[in-house]
Formats: structure tokens, C-alpha cells, sequence
């Protein structure tokens, strides 16, 4: 496929990320290349983030995929926020239109489609660990499709009771002594590719076997520890890809005003996915 050659017309859509990946890049700039579009993708990082927002608005930074650890400080730098993000407090994307900052949440509208698509009964009794941003929006998505039965796991006491509170869930600090639970959910890094947990499991070995579905959001590598163990054992698996790739399509809708046929879509994710 031709390369993209930005120019002086082209529009710029960017990524915020601790840990850039290549997965959103390929996946925008790919539906660029197909539908034919002046835009072009970059993943980058930041260590000041207010600035960095600053200069979405001041350079016309159409879009920003906003990932880990930036979610939830985001939330003061923009002009408005819409009910996907205000209802859990947390964001992930920014869309700029002329120089006024929208924050959006695709991740909690991927999940909700994931939870329908695969058709995971809601009276699935799960725990998550984590309490940062993606998790947050993965916990108000299992409650708002009708899940009441879960257990936040969280180190930090004040951010997962916090979490657990909101949703209606209960808050335990850590995986040890947990119950047996049919969905288990990693929403932290244990697992990510550069990772100091990269080899390591977000739940013991006796938890996994007894689980039904595994749910990691950790999308490199989409075969993280917890994934891989999961596929050997015959479970149901819901990976960080199949989040990344309904988010991602989501914010590129935002940002273009044009929805991809299904068709466009799967090209995407399975050239995503090469890289």
C-alpha cells in the first residue's frame, strides 16, 4: 500500500500514551489510505501533559487517543465533556474542533459492545483488578449491561473503594484468597510488552482454571501471559485487541465524520495487527 505523504493540508490526529503502540496508528492511517483522506496518525508520549494538551488546541491537532497514565488527568485541561466520559470520570479521546477540546470515553462504548456481541450473561458473578482509568470505564460498562455481581481488586484502598462504591461492586487489595469467579477482568499492566510485569499473571493459576471467561484489556501483545493461559485451558477470551479495535473505530468516526464499512474495518484491525 502507498505510503502517507503529509503535506500542508494534511490534518493531524496524534495519541498520548506512557507506553506507545502501533495499533492505532496502523489501524487510522490505514482507513485513511482506503477512503482516500488527507490525515495522518502519530503515537507519541509526554511528560507534561498540560502542555502537550495545549498544543492539540494551538497547533489544530484534530484528534487524541488518550491511554494509560493519562485518562483521568486529562479531565481538567478540556472545554467540554461528553456523558461517555462525565459518567465515570474519565476519558479517552479529544477531539478538536477549532480550538475547542471535547473529551469523549470510546472505551467504555467498546466494552458494552464487546459484553453483547460475546454474549456474557450478566448475572456472571467477576472481579477486576485495577482502579485507574480503563478501569473505571470497563466497571461502569459491566454495570450499566446489568452485572451486579463483582469484586474490584485494587492495591489502593482509596481508589478501589472508590470504584467499587460507584458501581455497586465490593473492594478487596489484592488477588490473594480470592474466590473462584467465572469472569476474571486485568485492567492494570501486568502483562504489557516493556512492562516490568511483562512475563507475570494478573491472577493465580488456581483462579484462572476455575474461571469461565478471561478478559485482559492489554492489547501488546494481544497474547499477554494471562490470554495465552486462558487459549491453552479452552476458555472464552476477550483481549485487549477486540477493545483497542472498537474504541478505535469509534474515534475515528469522531474525528472524520465517516463511519468505515465492516468490511473496511476488519481490513484495519487485521493490518493493525501485523505490526
Amino acid at each position: 500500500m502507498t505510503p502517507i505523504t503529509p503535506n500542508a493540508a494534511t490534518v493531524l490526529c496524534i495519541s498520548l500514551a506512557g507506553r506507545p503502540g502501533t495499533f492505532g496508528v496502523r489501524f487510522h492511517n490505514h482507513l485513511y489510505r482506503q477512503l482516500g483522506l488527507n490525515y495522518y496518525y502519530k503515537a507519541m508520549t509526554t511528560q507534561d501533559l498540560p502542555a502537550a494538551v495545549a498544543g492539540i488546541r494551538a497547533l489544530g491537532i484534530r484528534g487524541c487517543g488518550v491511554s494509560m497514565p493519562f485518562k483521568e488527568a486529562c479531565m481538567a485541561l478540556v472545554d467540554a465533556i461528553d456523558p461517555s466520559a462525565a459518567a465515570i470520570d474519565s476519558i479517552n479521546t479529544l477531539v478538536n474542533d477549532a480550538g475547542r477540546l471535547t473529551a469523549y470515553n470510546t472505551d467504555y462504548l467498546a466494552v458494552r459492545q464487546l459484553l453483547e456481541q460475546r454474549r456474557v450473561d450478566p448475572t456472571t458473578a467477576f472481579a477486576l483488578r485495577g482502579s485507574g482509568g480503563m478501569a473505571k470505564a470497563v466497571a461502569c460498562a459491566l454495570r450499566d449491561s446489568g452485572f451486579v455481581d463483582g469484586t474490584i481488586v485494587a492495591r489502593n484502598e482509596a481508589a478501589g473503594r472508590k470504584l467499587a462504591d460507584t458501581c455497586g461492586y465490593r473492594w478487596v487489595p489484592d488477588v490473594q484468597g480470592l474466590e473462584p469467579l467465572p469472569l476474571l477482568i486485568n485492567v492494570t499492566p501486568i502483562g504489557m510488552l516493556g512492562g516490568a510485569e511483562v512475563d507475570q499473571l494478573a491472577f493465580d493459576e488456581a483462579t484462572i482454571a476455575e474461571a469461565q471467561w478471561i478478559f485482559d484489556v492489554v492489547a501488546r501483545p494481544e497474547r499477554t501471559p494471562l490470554v495465552a493461559r486462558a487459549i491453552e485451558q479452552g476458555k472464552s477470551v476477550i483481549t485487549g485487541v477486540d477493545v483497542i479495535a472498537l474504541q478505535a473505530l469509534e474515534q475515528f468516526v469522531l474525528y472524520t465524520g465517516i463511519r468505515p464499512t465492516p468490511a473496511q474495518v476488519d481490513e484495519a484491525v487485521a493490518f493493525a495487527r501485523e505490526g
